[in-house]
């Protein structure tokens, strides 16, 4: 069974950083179009950010330009979320996700999703 493991969430004052890490025991990261997507309360879970197989590339949703980064590793098979000048509205469950398709020119939905972790809660207190 394919376990898709996500660390480094935590609770951070507006205007601070974390990052979340991602890594999947048993599945070759490297193999995979990677993204990060969120979900908070009572909304539809979204696209963040997402990066092709070999890293060369990189999509961000439009509320996280410039403030957020994501990168791999794949000798270490790890995906990364930089989050910088976070905002409460930042609140939500992140959610590391592997998809077999490739990324073209528009973030992955989550139907397109062949892998989920299991969440890591970022909580922004103003």
């Amino acid at each position: 069974q394919v376990q898709v493991v996500e660390s480094g969430g935590g609770l951070v004052q507006a205007g601070g950083s974390l990052r979340l890490s991602c890594t999947a025991p048993g599945l070759t990261l490297a193999d995979y179009t990677m993204g990060w997507f969120r979900q908070a309360p009572g909304k539809e879970r979204e696209g963040v950010a997402c990066i092709t197989m070999s890293g060369s590339r990189t999509l961000y949703a439009d509320s996280v330009k410039g403030r957020f980064v994501i990168s791999r590793d794949n000798a270490k098979n790890t995906l990364y979320l930089q989050m910088d000048s976070l905002k409460p509205e930042d609140t939500a469950m992140y959610y590391c996700a592997a998809s077999s398709r490739l990324l073209l020119f528009r973030l992955l939905t989550a139907h397109e999703i062949d892998y989920w972790g299991q969440g890591a809660q970022v909580t922004v207190d103003s």
